[in-house]
């Protein structure tokens, strides 16, 4: 089995990680943990940052390409150093039929687009101290099968990008809930995503909650793990009632539920 497929919520599917002849191999938009004592510091892909639940958590962005990725760690001030395999991309196509008019924009409708992605792009680069702990609290209780991230979108026969959150169906009015305490960064209505909440939770990682029907919070507001900041809804681009519900974890597009369970949870990789 594969992540990013629709998952139960809080189930990490230790597939994610096979082991190969040599290297280890893991998947786009997944997690995998380098367990290990007197770590210091973890990095890949030009970033670093602090050590998480005994050892490194490495989140593998939705579009890395495949091949060889290096994986470093400081441990007992000792540089160490761990190649893992990224696997072929693995997630479906989605074909969707949603209005012209947010396929093809008008000018005005695409210089907004742009401004409000400009606005949430300036998002990834925060790195405040961490507020967060494992696993992040579900933003829907009960919380709903998880579906179509990474789908390769094509909509009215016209490819996109793919699909970087989960869709969890749900009725219109159902609380939303904060994944873990954090500041929220941004909280607006969008042309493509509706009534949305981004919080930002220290240590790079960043959730965001779409197409609300209302939002329960503004810029600047101080939110606790299990706070509801919203109501499920169907605003912006969306083809009913339902929450996207994404992350960003030092820049990188993963499946949300990944940090669902325990961190004992997630696949291991080791030399």
């Amino acid at each position: 089995m594969k992540l990013g497929r629709a998952l139960p919520a809080g189930v990490l599917a230790a597939a994610a990680l096979r082991v190969a002849a040599g290297s280890p191999t893991v998947e786009p938009g997944t997690v995998v943990r380098w367990p290990g004592e007197g770590v210091t510091e973890c990095s890949a892909g030009g970033r670093s940052w602090f050590p998480l639940s005994e050892g490194c958590v490495y989140p593998i962005d939705l579009l890395t390409p495949a091949g060889t990725l290096t994986l470093a760690r400081e441990r007992h001030g000792v540089p160490e150093s761990l190649t893992v395999e990224v696997a072929d991309y693995p997630y479906p196509e989605q074909r969707l039929t949603v209005p012209e008019e947010t396929v093809h924009l008008s000018a005005d409708d695409e210089a907004r687009a742009e401004r409000e992605r400009a606005l949430v792009d300036a998002l990834w680069a925060r790195r405040g101290p961490v507020r967060f702990t494992l696993p992040l609290h579900p933003p829907l209780n009960p919380m709903p099968e998880a579906a179509s991230f990474g789908a390769r979108r094509v909509l009215n026969g016209e490819p996109r990008s793919p699909h970087t959150g989960v869709d969890l169906r749900a009725a219109a009015g159902t609380p939303v809930h904060a994944a873990a305490d954090g500041t929220v960064v941004l909280a607006a209505d969008h042309f493509f995503s509706g009534r949305s909440v981004y919080v930002d939770h220290g240590g790079g990682l960043v959730t965001m909650y779409f197409h609300l029907a209302t939002m329960k919070v503004a810029e600047g507001d101080e939110v606790r793990r299990g706070q509801v900041i919203g109501t499920v809804g169907a605003t912006g681009r969306a083809t009913g009632p339902h929450l996207h519900f994404g992350l960003r974890w030092l820049g990188a597009r993963i499946e949300p539920t990944e940090l669902f369970g325990p961190p004992s949870a997630i696949p291991t990789v080791s030399p």
